[in-house]
């Protein structure tokens, strides 16, 4: 709700597009240091009070943000929104890796990301409970935050041990695959922007709230849906290709949303747009994870993810600026040129013979880039503490693009 929500208030309050981005990457930015300095936090004081910390202080900043228009104010207050989010998804994650077994991996990671992706699409409708302008949107959200300690805090379970301090390789990916490099990063700069920014496009030509949500929910279950048969097809062809032809559908279909607004067949192609660059995500992790030697798919895996973090950090700055210049249809005509400049990009670096064969490719598994360092440990593609992966991961002496 809140990643949705809080574009709408700020454009409500008046304030500018480009300030709008610019909170958006102070989100980001706050999702990236959780991730690097979050487990040490959960390991002074553990998983159950590490986890209603976060969630009070949640909590307390989205209150706060309900409260306060100055943009100064919401920019470190985004910040400290995105810095505890990281550390709740850390906790869910670490918990859960901790209650699975190789055997059971796989199908808790995706319930997990199914659950994950539900609840942000219907996070969307929820926003309609009562006009942005009005304290009720908020209220819902942190409702729903506080009601998230009871389960965590009435479990007899034992709380798991503390996470690992996360590690990033940027080296390590590069060297392995320019094309999950590449692709993490397209990632973040399409999808990041258009949860901080496809509100406000949406909002300057849509009647009512509602359109506005259903507007974003559409992309959201577009991605959801697509991604497996996207994923089955990755399985049995070279998967730059399938990041080309990603990249090239990302690219007609956000011409096609900017061209239809006002039209019936907007949220169709609102929904292609959802199902071309959602998946990008999970297509680069898969790449990764084909070329990770031994026990690098947890590195490997932690620095796509936080490549996207940052091309979602970095790219919501320029376009704020270009749609206060030239206009909404600005935020997807820049969508478009990116995606095709990576097109162009991946067809030069798919001309590089990959060691990998589509038979050595580890099998493809759905993945969310809202997750924290830890949901690596639960990905069945990890190594066991032997150095054998299993659920398909293969070990190689070198990789390839």
């Amino acid at each position: 709700m809140q990643l949705t929500l809080l574009p709408l208030r700020a454009a409500g309050n008046g304030m500018p597009e480009n300030l709008i981005g610019i909170s958006a990457s102070s989100y980001f930015l706050g999702f990236i240091l959780g991730c690097l300095l979050i487990s040490r936090m959960i390991a002074r004081v553990g998983h159950i009070r590490g986890f209603a910390v976060l969630t009070a202080l949640t909590a307390s900043v989205l209150l706060c943000l309900e409260m306060l228009d100055h943009w100064a104010l919401w920019l470190v207050l985004r910040f400290i929104t995105g810095f505890a989010m990281s550390g709740l998804y850390a906790v869910i994650e670490s918990w859960l890796n901790s209650r699975s077994t190789p055997a059971t991996r796989g199908r808790i990671l995706a319930i997990y990301t199914f659950i994950t992706l539900s609840a942000m699409a219907a996070g969307q409708v929820l926003i309609n409970v009562g006009p942005v302008e009005s304290s009720t949107p908020f209220s819902l959200a942190v409702l729903f935050l506080t009601l998230a300690i009871v389960p965590i805090c009435l479990t007899s379970k034992i709380a798991p041990t503390p996470i690992e301090p996360t590690s990033v390789g940027f080296r390590l990916l590069y060297r392995r695959s320019h094309s999950a490099f590449a692709g993490a990063i397209l990632s973040g700069l399409v999808t990041g922007s258009f949860w901080s920014l496809g509100a406000v496009f949406s909002r300057h030509y849509s009647e009512s709230l509602v359109d506005v949500t259903w507007f974003m929910s559409m992309a959201i279950i577009g991605g959801a849906l697509l991604q497996y048969p996207i994923g089955w097809l990755s399985d049995r062809i070279d998967r730059r290709t399938v990041l080309i032809l990603l990249c090239i559908g990302g690219a007609i279909s956000a011409l096609a949303v900017s061209a239809s607004t006002g039209k019936n067949w907007h949220l169709a192609m609102v929904f292609l747009f959802g199902a071309m660059v959602m998946p990008i995500y999970a297509i680069s992790l898969a790449t990764a994870a084909d070329v990770a030697v031994g026990d690098e798919f947890v590195v490997m895996g932690t620095s796509v993810l936080m490549l996207n973090a940052l091309g979602a950090a970095l790219a919501p700055v320029p376009l704020g600026q270009l749609m206060a210049i030239f206009g909404p249809p600005a935020l997807f005509l820049s969508f478009a040129v990116t995606c095709v400049l990576f097109a162009l990009l991946l067809l030069v670096l798919s001309r590089t013979p990959r060691t990998v064969s589509i038979e050595e490719q580890s099998p493809f598994t759905a993945a969310a880039s809202d997750v924290a360092p830890a949901s690596f440990e639960l990905d069945p593609r990890a190594a066991e503490p032997d150095g054998s992966a299993e659920g398909g991961g293969v070990t190689r002496s070198h990789a390839g693009q």
